[in-house]
């Protein structure tokens, strides 16, 4: 039946077009039919987070590429190659993350970075990957502005995509001609962690000329010389001056070390809106700190809650995922330092990055599937991880020669958990550059021009972008419980609700091409409607089962609303 609408009512029916484009007015309009999908809540314990080094995915703006006369010949792959802020927003506008169904975006730090170059043996290095800070309080100009910063977060909240800032604690950047070390009082320059026990572990360097901040110490200390002098050549220091005094006097901490750095760092959630923190080398400090980061971080995220009522997407609370190296889904909720185990989630992380799946992704589905399903909701219920097969800094990535891209997608994104797609995971972007020395052959540039060129690449990006928007709209896969309806071809399904929003799914993986059937007895019932989303069929179930007759081996099942 034909209804009548006016145009501001087709609008508000067409609901996910937050960014509705003013046209000329339309007194009314004819519809055969509007079709009022509901978005899905935004889980965290299902996020699909991309993660990219800022200054390795999109250059945006050529002009802020060189700076603090950064241009001493460096190692493969260990200088700055352009990528910014910009870079990234720009993809966020193509809407690149919202085809990969991705719904969170977590890049490397964006803080200042010590001037200088290192070189420790492998030639020169400078500071590309955001994780060598010189000044917290402010953005390196490689990577772009705070305007900048700010545009990103719009722009992505904008979307219904959340954003990850990469936040360090626990160091300095190295010491250079160029960057003086901190003084005595903040870090300590030595010794050297030996990874066997929890001290040395935590009161150490992590590697040399690594300053390790004091992050244990309560100690009041006074700024370095050395920032003081560069605020107030920048014209800032009275005002960052007056922002301490605020917050120390609404806090009453102890003006230590960690306090300043956590100051620093919750201001970009007072400023832009933030979402959540990836907190780089948890095991390397106190587990307190942590503590006192997500408590200030909380506060912070509430009171731009108040101050942007307009701009908030949910209730969900801030989000502090923690990569503690090498910890695995298989130990539970602990690590274990050698002489001493910890539970990081008991100070503010509701997820920790997983070690394991990459291990685990050498064994057939179903095993996989239900290990992660048990866990997650036994012994880590009301916590999660954050799983992935790649990463900037894991030199054993699973698949380094990405032979087998389509399997590593499925793993990803259908086992239960957050999900980490490394940039260029779902372009089968090369892991081994000649030339480089360790980790730095996983830092490549983005390989925009061959998913621009190639046909193996674009059909690999294509299954991810189908899996991924699977994934992103039905919190099912990845925070909902796991069951196999089929071993057979295998099927299973998913199962997610949360007070009235219940979600459930079907799929099959290792299918026939050709004719199949898909047996989903007990789960859906006969004459129920579904959509594969992948071959994008709709079919009917009959005697228990679904049929499909198509060239893929996967089937995505959906109800049809």
């Amino acid at each position: 039946m034909k209804k009548l609408l006016t145009a501001m009512s087709v609008l508000s029916l067409l609901f996910g077009c937050k960014e509705v484009k003013k046209t000329a007015e339309i007194d009314s309009m004819e519809v055969e039919e509007v079709v009022q999908k509901k978005e899905p809540p935004f889980v965290w314990e299902g996020a699909n987070i991309y993660f990219l080094l800022t200054d390795r995915f999109n250059n945006g703006n050529p002009e802020n590429d060189v700076n603090f006369e950064r241009t001493e010949d460096t190692a493969v792959l260990r200088g700055f190659e352009g990528g910014d802020i910009q870079g990234i927003t720009q993809k966020i506008e193509e809407g690149y993350f919202t085809d990969l169904g991705i719904n969170a975006i977590w890049f490397t730090p964006v803080v200042e970075q010590i001037h200088g170059a290192t070189n420790e043996g492998t030639g020169n290095t400078y500071g590309y990957h955001g994780y060598w800070a010189k000044d917290w309080t402010v953005i390196d100009p490689n990577f772009g502005t705070r305007k900048d910063l700010e545009k990103l977060v719009k722009t992505a909240h904008s979307k219904g995509i959340r954003v990850l800032l990469d936040v360090v604690l626990n160091h300095t950047g190295p010491v250079t001609e160029k960057d003086p070390v901190w003084p005595a009082e903040w870090v300590r320059t030595d010794p050297t962690c030996e990874f066997t026990t929890y001290e040395n572990t935590t009161a150490c360097t992590l590697v040399d000329n690594l300053p390790d901040i004091l992050t244990e110490s309560d100690e009041p200390v006074e700024l370095p010389d050395a920032l003081l002098a560069k605020w107030k050549d920048e014209g800032r220091l009275s005002q960052e001056l007056d922002e301490l005094q605020l917050f120390f006097e609404r806090t009453g901490y102890p003006r230590a070390p960690r306090f300043y750095i956590i100051k620093w760092l919750t201001d970009y959630i007072n400023d832009f809106g933030v979402d959540g923190f990836r907190v780089d080398t948890v095991k390397h400090v106190n587990e307190n700190a942590w503590s006192d980061l997500y408590k200030e971080a909380t506060y912070a995220f509430e009171t731009w809650k108040k101050k942007n009522p307009e701009h908030v997407l949910d209730d969900n609370p801030f989000y502090m995922v923690g990569e503690v190296y090498n910890y695995g889904i298989s130990g539970g909720r602990k690590f274990d330092f050698g002489d001493k185990k910890v539970d990081f989630f008991d100070f503010g992380f509701k997820s920790l990055i997983n070690f394991d799946l990459k291990v685990d992704a050498t064994k057939d589905y179903e095993t996989i599937f239900r290990k992660y399903n048990k866990l997650l909701n036994t012994k880590l219920k009301g916590k999660s991880v954050l799983n992935y097969l790649t990463s900037h800094d894991d030199g054993n990535p699973f698949d380094k020669e990405r032979k087998k891209p389509i399997y590593a997608a499925n793993v990803l994104l259908l086992t239960p958990g957050a999900s980490q797609v490394y940039y260029g995971d779902e372009t089968a972007r090369s892991l081994i550059i000649e030339g480089t020395e360790g980790d730095a052959t996983l830092r490549s540039f983005m390989n925009w021009e061959e998913l621009d060129s190639l046909p193996q690449t674009q059909k690999i990006h294509k299954h991810w972008q189908k899996l991924g928007q699977f994934r992103r709209n039905h919190p099912a896969i990845g925070a909902g419980k796991h069951k196999r309806l089929a071993k057979s071809p295998y099927v299973f399904s998913r199962t997610y609700v949360n007070g009235e929003f219940k979600d459930k799914v079907v799929v099959g993986l290792n299918l026939p091409k050709g004719k199949k059937s898909l047996w989903v007895k007990g789960f859906f019932g006969d004459g129920t409607k579904l959509y594969d989303t992948y071959s994008e069929t709709e079919v009917m179930v009959t005697n228990g089962k679904v049929l499909l007759e198509n060239e893929f081996d996967i089937a995505l099942l959906e109800l049809v609303e």
